[in-house]
């Protein structure tokens, strides 16, 4: 598995880059895995971090089936790194405050050009993975609920701390955490930013399988092997319909069904 300078229809953006911002990017075959690689900072994000993510899912190489997001060091992602908050900001790139004075346009393009390094981890030709280890807090937590699936040491704390800095979750985490647990239970894991750990998270249905932390690499291996197996065409059709199910009525589910069905059938049996 090497680095990978990764190129396409958006500007490439180097392994060196990359290391620059605390990040690194790998691809093996059908698998790309994603490191958070700040652990000094126990993988806390910035600006640089959400835009970095942007760009390497816009030029992601078209063989990637299995998208792995994990982190370096005891933890997954401990969030916001707070120099944000100071005046000074992260040098560089500025603070809230710098954003805080931006106008009503220019405040929600800032806002939207974070969330497109969480909204591509739901693609429907891809299966995103988030390895999680230790704390996944705020932007750590929302990172991994932006995966499709989850699989947790069994130290894992996630917390949802926004609220509790007088901000708002907005890296597209609100809805996966609702579509999860439901409206009541987001609400008081939100309001109280308490821990859930990983008996609990499992219970939730925030895991998918909780392993012991020196298991974790080899759980996510044999999880990314068992999707590969299964036909890229149909699993991208599959995920596409279990992904716009909850907006559809019953009707219109099974609607979508037959049409993405008579797309596979048809082409199975093209050449016949």
């Amino acid at each position: 598995m090497a680095d990978a300078t990764l190129g396409g229809s958006t500007e490439a953006i180097s392994a060196t880059e990359l290391a620059e911002i605390g990040l690194r990017c790998e691809v093996d075959g059908e698998i790309a895995t994603i490191t958070l690689d700040r652990p000094e900072r126990r993988n806390a994000q910035t600006f640089a971090t959400w835009s970095a993510l942007a760009r390497i899912g816009e030029s992601l190489p078209g063989q990637v089936r299995v998208v792995v997001i994990r982190g370096e060091g005891p933890s997954f992602s401990a969030g916001i790194d707070l120099r944000m908050f100071t005046p000074e900001g992260v040098p560089g790139q500025g603070s809230f405050g710098t954003v805080a004075r931006l106008d009503d346009a220019a405040f929600e393009q800032a806002v939207a050009e974070a969330q497109r390094g969480f909204l591509w981890l739901r693609r429907p030709d891809i299966v995103s993975i988030a390895a999680v280890q230790g704390h996944a807090i705020g932007a750590g937590f929302q990172l991994a609920l932006s995966c499709d699936l989850r699989v947790v040491a069994e130290d894992v704390k996630f917390c949802m701390k926004e609220p509790a800095l007088g901000l708002v979750p907005d890296l597209t985490g609100t809805k996966p955490l609702v579509d999860i647990v439901g409206v009541s239970r987001a609400i008081e894991i939100c309001l109280t930013a308490r821990t859930v750990g990983a008996e609990e998270a499992y219970r939730l249905g925030l895991a998918e399988l909780v392993v012991p932390g020196e298991e974790l690499p080899a759980a996510v291996r044999d999880l990314a092997a068992a999707l590969l197996a299964t036909n890229r065409d149909a699993a991208t059709a599959t995920k596409r319909l279990l992904r716009a199910a909850p907006g559809r009525t019953l009707e219109e589910q099974a609607a979508a069904e037959r049409a993405e069905q008579a797309l596979r059938i048809r082409a199975l049996f093209a050449s016949s």
